[in-house]
């Protein structure tokens, strides 16, 4: 770099939309039967992966509309321990791991950006989702017919990798590409948020038709602000629900104590 590029433009942040998540299917009795025999307990294939956050249309991958190796230099996934050569290295396009599995566990994600941005790694963490969940958020492990029908369970939290006071040849680099804006509203898909899955999206957001694959959108912060509006409505009132309930104990204390003080 020269002199100029390596001056930092203070003052300045700017960030680039990612999900990261996984994809998981169960596995048909005649993809299980040609596992190799150390893997035959294995149930399902999943891929985890970085990806940016807006979608190709009418794709039927979740996120990666954009191009992240111009800033990425390599996805480190760290799998669990039983797993051959565990710490998984990606160095090029797609920044993903695919396996088969029975169990779901955490994995590290160590990200390391390009030598021109002088940044350090930053490392997500995901927890490998096999089932779907219920509206009530507990894990669901349907038969497997069921499970075949019902198609991929999707596990992808957005996240927004943010460069402050940015060298200038990087600035120059990122502003040369512009991340894909995310659609307004949902496109011909029904919109989940982090953790989708057929069987509850279908009843939560009415939908009749099938579910097609999750898309993240711009309209999904103003879904996140209701619910959190909601959940803290709900807490609000438990606290004035057991602040009632406390000072009715109280008074029946003092009624208890007044009784026996007067014995």
């Amino acid at each position: 770099m020269s002199n100029a590029d390596r001056v930092r433009v203070r003052g300045l942040s700017i960030f680039r939309p990612i999900i990261y998540g996984n994809t998981a299917v169960v596995l048909t009795p005649k993809e299980r039967e040609a596992l190799p025999p150390q893997n035959k307990d294995h149930t399902h294939r999943w891929t985890v992966a970085v990806r940016s956050a807006a979608s190709a249309p009418d794709s039927d991958i979740v996120g990666g509309a954009d191009d992240l190796g111009y800033f990425i230099k390599r996805v480190t996934f760290k799998l669990h321990e039983t797993y051959p050569n565990s710490t998984r290295n990606v160095d090029k396009l797609p920044f993903e791991v695919t396996e088969t599995g029975w169990g779901e566990f955490e994995v590290q994600i160590r990200v390391t950006f390009i030598p021109e941005s002088g940044e350090k790694a930053m490392t997500l963490y995901h927890h490998i989702k096999l089932h779907p969940w219920t509206l009530s958020g507990e894990p669901e492990i349907p038969p497997l017919e069921d499970a075949i029908r019902k198609g991929p369970v999707h596990s992808w939290q957005y996240d927004e990798i943010v460069f402050s006071d940015p060298y200038q040849n990087f600035l120059n680099l990122l502003m040369a590409h512009p991340p894909t804006l995310l659609p307004k509203d949902r496109r011909n898909k029904p919109a989940p948020f982090h953790i989708a899955n057929p069987s509850s999206l279908r009843e939560a957001a009415n939908v009749t038709s099938e579910i097609g694959v999750p898309e993240f959108m711009q309209a999904m912060e103003k879904d996140e602000a209701e619910r959190l509006e909601a959940a803290k409505k709900q807490v609000l009132a438990e606290q004035e629900k057991w602040k009632k309930i406390l000072l009715e104990k109280n008074e029946e204390l003092q009624r208890l104590q007044q009784l026996v003080e007067g014995a």
